[in-house]
């Protein structure tokens, strides 16, 4: 009897770790799914006296990326938002979180630029409105401005495929 508690406890950890361990960390849920989109208005990274506002978007279904020059998981994934990009099947936008203007313009002109335009959000505040955990992240917003999707880390060709072409086509329906 004296031992059965500690094996009850020990056990007791093992299959709350097992479950734990099972979950895709990309998958967290998160409480804006099928909540309006927070609004925010930020200048645009290339013409910085120039706002940007998602208002400008009702009636359209589009993406928003989250990412950074310093992020390596962006360089992962950035292949795969230009070949999104160049599909023309769902117009991508870009948040710049937590970056120097100057270090961003660099990376995307020597990466390539998959966005239709990009707003700078230096101090993160609006990706904290969004619940950002850390860069890359990206949002499917519908054309009523409310977020549909949520991809936690880099985009893949089977989140892509799966996942976001799918609901973008039922959106736009």
């Amino acid at each position: 009897m004296k031992f059965a508690v500690p094996i009850l406890i020990f056990v007791t950890l093992v299959i709350f770790l097992g479950f734990g361990l099972r979950r895709d960390p990309r998958l967290l849920p998160s409480p804006l799914i099928d909540r309006p989109a927070p609004a925010f208005q930020l200048m645009r990274l290339d013409e910085p006296n120039r706002p940007f506002s998602p208002t400008e978007l009702r009636g359209t279904v589009w993406l928003l990326n989250t990412w950074a020059s310093w992020c390596v998981s962006c360089r992962q994934e950035h292949p795969l938002l230009l070949a999104l990009a160049r599909s023309g099947v769902v117009p991508v936008y870009g948040l710049n979180y937590k970056d120097k203007r100057t270090d961003a313009l660099e990376w995307l002109k020597s990466m390539g630029n998959p966005y239709i335009l990009n707003v700078q959000d230096a101090d993160g505040r609006v990706g904290m409105d969004y619940g950002v955990y850390g860069v890359p992240e990206t949002y499917l917003i519908d054309k009523t401005g409310v977020i549909r999707f949520k991809q936690i880390g880099p985009l893949t060709l089977e989140s892509i495929e799966k996942t976001i072409l799918p609901l973008v086509r039922n959106l736009n329906s």
